[in-house]
């Protein structure tokens, strides 16, 4: 397979029998597997038990009780849903307790250098899943009902549905054998890397970008956006609205792999802008969050979940937004679109398609962008073409509403001349959300967007979002790394030897220290400084030691 990469160098584990969630002895044969996927579960069910784990490979993988349960209730379709034959759907469940090992430098170094949407979860895992229920009449229920599981924690929904759809029927066919081979040459993968193409052999078959004998993935992670959409175009600009602002959103679905798709598709609408609140693809109400998602006595959390069972319409009927979509239906060969209703439309049994919400949107719908996706679907033109356009819109808008937000930003951060060497670096000026809208009337988002429509008021809405917050936070991060590495390559461009004269023995040792705690946040890639900042910093590091009596400097530099 020879996908876009975007993973990691895994962590160790611990063997089997180690206590510990998801850990591995440091010299497990499974390092490259580990850069890809944490495990491959088997869920099968059992007249006695329900839904079960039968495997779990590698063997020595360890999963707490509550994961391992709920891998087995999300990894099979609801009874609502009714699906036979093959389906692909996905999943994402917290993480749950236990010692952790620290990430390998491989981990951070991946984060670091790949887009928000591809970077690693720290505190979740994803469930890709391939589910099969057919006929046979030699099982007692009547029905063969397997899922094959990949865990990772990578978003990489298109690669590894691609790769489900290779393993997952020759291991329905052949079992246990076939899995632990295709385990192995996953084994043999090179480590994912942002930006690089990669051959990825399995089961005969090289995924990759090129045309036409491998399968071809144009990307790990992006879905047919226009496409799982489809029945909420007319409502995209609302449902951009929403997820920007981190509402509350149950998208209730026929089956969980139109649920997993329509949330996932929601979700990336944000790019580049980093999603900052909790999704569920698939959620049932077996799952271990169910009440903690359904509760009355708090407001509903920034949570957008896929569902499937209609019980939810009436157990979440005190979130302020839910989405109805039924199966994709056409009508005089355009998509048919859901309507916009009122929650008080909302019944607990049969409620009909449609976006149910009380939210006005505060920008004005770019009819033009509906008449050109809505045209092109009913001249059949080709779906990329038409995600292409849809997805441009959306990077273009949430672009636009960025921009002010960075220019402003932007003019927070100290001048370089106030950056002396031999004092504390000055500070990164606060966000004032008054001097910032007021800034909007020169430089706001109608410099770079047509849209029309109450910015200023969607801008308020945003401050209170868990999404301003990540960003603010991510952004303030970034700028005081960099007034870190202005004040070293100052202290760097300074004459130490100058400085030292007339310095008591304690301001020496304390600057000796100071640099060092600096060059060890510089060497983790914390500070963004060049090669030539660090060795004229330990040069100095040498000099200001050797100026010392020998005592100090054997406490310094012991032997």
């Amino acid at each position: 397979m020879d996908a876009p990469s975007g993973a990691w160098p895994r962590r160790p584990r611990d063997r089997l029998g180690a206590p510990s969630s998801g850990a591995r002895a440091p010299a497990t044969p499974w390092a490259r597997f580990s850069a890809w996927l944490e495990c491959v579960c088997v869920v099968t069910f059992d007249l006695e038990l329900g839904q079960a784990l039968e495997l779990v490979y590698p063997s020595d993988f360890q999963l707490t009780d509550k994961e391992k349960s709920s891998i087995c209730y999300l990894s099979f379709p609801d009874s609502h849903s009714g699906c036979l034959g093959d389906t692909q759907f996905s999943f994402r469940i917290r993480q749950c307790g236990g010692r952790r090992s620290p990430r390998p430098t491989g981990d951070r170094h991946y984060d670091r250098t790949a887009p928000v949407s591809l970077q690693r979860e720290s505190a979740h895992y994803f469930g890709y899943v391939y589910f099969r229920q057919v006929k046979d009449s030699s099982v007692k229920r009547g029905y063969f009902q397997k899922s094959l599981v990949l865990v990772s924690r990578l978003p990489f929904t298109r690669l590894f549905q691609a790769l489900l759809s290779l393993i997952a029927p020759e291991y329905f066919d052949k079992l246990a054998p076939c899995l632990e081979a295709v385990c192995s040459e996953i084994d043999q993968w090179p480590a994912p890397v942002p930006g690089q193409t990669l051959n990825l052999p399995v089961m005969g078959v090289v995924l990759q970008n090129l045309l036409p004998a491998p399968l071809v993935l144009t990307s790990v992670h992006e879905l047919d956006l226009c496409r799982c959409l489809q029945p909420v175009l007319s409502h995209v600009q609302t449902l951009w609205e929403l997820m920007l602002l981190g509402e509350p959103l149950v998208v209730l679905a026929p089956s969980p792999a139109v649920s997993s798709e329509m949330v996932l598709a929601l979700t990336s609408c944000l790019q580049p802008l980093k999603f900052c609140c909790d999704y569920r693809p698939y959620f049932t109400i077996h799952d271990s969050e169910f009440k903690e998602f359904t509760t009355r006595t708090q407001a509903p959390p920034n949570v957008v979940l896929g569902v499937t069972n209609p019980f939810f319409i009436k157990t979440l009927q005190h979130w302020p937004h839910i989405l109805r979509v039924g199966e994709p239906r056409m009508s005089g060969g355009l998509p048919k679109q859901v309507k916009l209703k009122k929650p008080s439309r909302l019944k607990t049994l049969d409620t009909k398609p449609g976006l149910y919400t009380a939210y006005t949107a505060h920008l004005r719908r770019d009819k033009a962008l509906l008449r050109r996706l809505l045209r092109g679907l009913q001249k059949k033109r080709p779906a990329g073409v038409l995600t292409a356009l849809l997805r441009r819109h959306l990077l273009e808008l949430t672009q636009s509403f960025l921009i002010p937000l960075e220019h402003y930003m932007a003019s927070l951060m100290p001048l370089r001349k106030s950056i002396t060497p031999w004092k504390t670096p000055p500070q990164v000026r606060p966000f004032h959300q008054e001097d910032f809208l007021c800034s909007l009337e020169q430089a706001g988002p109608q410099l770079t967007c047509i849209l029309k429509g109450d910015w200023l008021g969607l801008y308020r809405r945003f401050f209170k979002s868990p999404h301003f917050d990540g960003w603010y936070r991510q952004r303030r991060k970034e700028m005081a790394h960099q007034l870190e590495a202005l004040h070293l390559e100052a202290i760097c461009e300074a004459n130490i030897e100058t400085w030292m004269k007339g310095k008591s023995e304690v301001e020496v040792v304390d600057l000796v220290l100071k640099l060092r705690e600096k060059l060890v946040r510089a060497q983790g890639h914390q500070l963004p400084v060049t090669e030539e900042t660090l060795q004229q910093a330990r040069l100095y590091i040498d000099t200001a030691i050797g100026s010392l009596p020998k005592d100090l400097q054997a406490v310094l530099c012991p032997p």
